[in-house]
């Protein structure tokens, strides 16, 4: 045993957690939406969370990740902590997936054709062929995923051939057999040895794979390794349970808990029944013989499912006793707290969930803008103190959500690699900035209502009149925004540009109005200055909403994004027959309105 030995054990153990964490990230970005509809719908009965647990986490790979997203969903109200426990049990089973994977390495080299095929020496390069072809010939994302998973897939076996190489040195100078054999006459020792590599590695499937690579050397045995076996399972919870921690809710972090709470009785349960049937001489005929990687994994998946059959009908007790130890905080104070807990830092990691909370807030925040317009817009005709108030709260609601959304894109930035979510990311900043605009321009208008109620003014019937056609013009606009933004339906977005249109023809016709009501002196000055200003107010709405449709139609068809001067000057030229169209149809239905109510004034 030299220094190189000892640097392709390490080499081959550093490839083997790379390829998992390549081929995990590669299923869950693949399937992250997916499995999050399936975890806030199947949760009914204990069994079929169950089940949902032990799935998502054989397709991921890792039921860490399995946990602590059910923690964020948890937190986030989108299922209970009673819904949830289900999902930790199955997802303790699940993980066990991984090992019977790893077995492949018990394969000899004097079995049939397709035996030789699936040996790990054969499975792995031929999967970084298949995985590099993909990655390089294939130009759809989804492919590329793809790719990524069967590249990780054959990093993952190349590691654990070489850790396997590396035992083998070890073997025969016998520090192996020296090694368990001391941990064999110390379960207790063996225990804490499990636990503190995998909380180290932070994975309870890659400390099994390497005591299944440490198998290969021949020198294990049942009785040496089964209470290293169940250590693992509490040194991958403690981890679990810290990350469900970070920023979260009490009933979030109570998950957490329940799992570890679930992995200590599990662990003496096994240890418990392992050395009673061992002292009854029904386990003499494995306890002293070679244990390979066959082997360490069905014990693994027979001690996980065994004490999950056992212990699932008990989920309730964890629950209890998961209130006691976590105790819930005072109430949060604020009208939208609630809502903007779904930003829970657990989804970070997992861009489509992250980005999917983003979304549903963002939603909200343009709602408040609208209703807030819609509130300033009456003003003029019935001035309101108490509606100003809560006009006043709901934008600083308004900034409180552009701020936290703001500094959660900035977190999820820094875990994003791909160019979609890059888009995605830019679309959002893009959209909060113009959705706090839509509320500061609700502001504004409410505060020229108040000037006028100040002086005990207010503007002509004429002029009620025009703004009420403009008004409704404004909402039929943005209307249009709220479903492009909300579906992002590209045929809404489409129609902004030119409604865009319609509303500046507008303003400059409702100016040339009021100058000439001014010329007559129908109006006074200080009405008439107001009068502008609450123009300029509604055209820069309709701006903001130009702004949203177009990034909507940019993120859609690609090449826009960085010719949009290009696209809009297109559009306003009068050579896109579709704006064409939709502009003459919006045109003189208002301004035929406009004209009705001028013929009645």
């Amino acid at each position: 045993m030299n220094l190189f030995n000892i640097i392709t054990l390490f080499g081959g153990l550093a490839m083997f957690l790379y390829g998992m964490r390549m081929m995990g990230d590669g299923l869950k970005a693949s399937s992250s939406g997916t499995l999050k509809k399936a975890m806030e719908r199947i949760t009914g009965t204990p069994i079929k969370a169950f089940l949902l647990g032990l799935i998502v986490t054989a397709v991921i790979q890792s039921s860490t990740a399995t946990i602590v997203l059910t923690s964020g969903l948890v937190g986030a109200g989108i299922i209970s902590l009673h819904q949830s426990l289900g999902i930790i049990i199955g997802a303790n089973v699940g993980t066990t997936i991984t090992g019977q994977i790893i077995r492949l390495l018990d394969i000899n080299s004097s079995g049939t054709w397709f035996l030789q095929l699936l040996k790990p020496s054969t499975l792995a390069p031929l999967a970084l062929i298949i995985g590099i072809i993909i990655i390089m010939g294939m130009k759809s994302r989804d492919s590329v995923k793809i790719g990524h998973i069967i590249i990780g897939f054959g990093i993952l076996f190349s590691g654990l051939m070489n850790m396997s190489d590396a035992v083998s040195v070890l073997s025969d100078s016998g520090i192996v057999e020296k090694l368990f054999s001391r941990l064999g006459e110390n379960p207790v020792l063996a225990y804490l040895s499990g636990a503190s590599v995998a909380f180290i590695l932070q994975s309870s499937s890659a400390t099994v794979g390497i005591l299944q690579a440490f198998s290969t050397s021949g020198q294990l045995t049942f009785g040496e390794i089964y209470a290293v076996l169940v250590g693992i399972y509490l040194g991958d919870c403690v981890t679990t349970a810290i990350v469900c921690n970070i920023g979260a809710k009490p009933e979030a972090k109570r998950v957490g808990v329940v799992n570890i709470l679930f992995n200590l009785c599990k662990s003496v349960l096994t240890l418990t029944v392992v050395v009673i049937i061992h002292r009854a001489g029904l386990l003499d005929g494995i306890w002293n013989h070679p244990i390979y990687s066959g082997g360490i994994a069905n014990a693994n998946s027979i001690f996980n499912l065994s004490c999950a059959i056992l212990l699932l009908p008990f989920v309730g007790v964890y629950e209890k006793i998961s209130h006691h130890l976590v105790k819930d905080e005072p109430a949060a104070v604020g009208k939208y707290d609630e809502m903007l807990d779904a930003l829970n830092p657990v989804f970070i990691s997992t861009p489509a969930m992250a980005f999917g909370r983003c979304y549903d807030i963002l939603l909200v925040m343009f709602t408040l803008a609208k209703t807030n317009i819609s509130r300033a817009f009456n003003m003029f005709t019935q001035y309101d103190a108490e509606t100003i108030k809560l006009m006043e709260e709901d934008e600083n609601y308004i900034d409180s959500i552009a701020d936290r959304v703001s500094n959660y894109l900035i977190q999820i930035s820094a875990t994003i690699t791909s160019h979609y979510h890059v888009e995605i990311m830019n679309y959002y900043f893009s959209a909060i900035t113009e959705f706090e605009r839509l509320g500061d321009h609700a502001l504004n208008i409410a505060g020229i209502a108040g000037e006028l109620y100040e002086k005990e003014s207010t503007f002509s019937q004429d002029a009620l009149a025009e703004l009420a056609v403009l008004r409704q013009l404004l909402d039929t606009i943005l209307i249009h925004t709220n479903e492009a933004f909300r579906k992002q339906n590209l045929t809404e977005a489409r129609r902004i540009e030119p409604l865009e249109q319609v509303v500046d023809d507008m303003v400059n016709v409702l100016k040339e109005h009021h100058l000439d009501r001014l010329r007559k002196g129908e109006c006074g000055f200080f009405n008439g200055s107001e009068f502008f200003n609450l123009l300029s107010e509604a055209e820069r709405i309709s701006d903001v909403c130009s702004n949203i449709g177009v990034a909507t139609v940019a993120r859609a068809i690609p090449g826009i994004h960085h010719q949009v001067h290009d696209y809009i000057s297109v559009l306003h030229s009068g050579r896109d027959e579709e704006f064409n169209q939709i502009y003459r149809q919006v045109h003189d239905q208002y301004f035929n309105q406009l004209q009705e109510k001028k013929s009645d004034h």
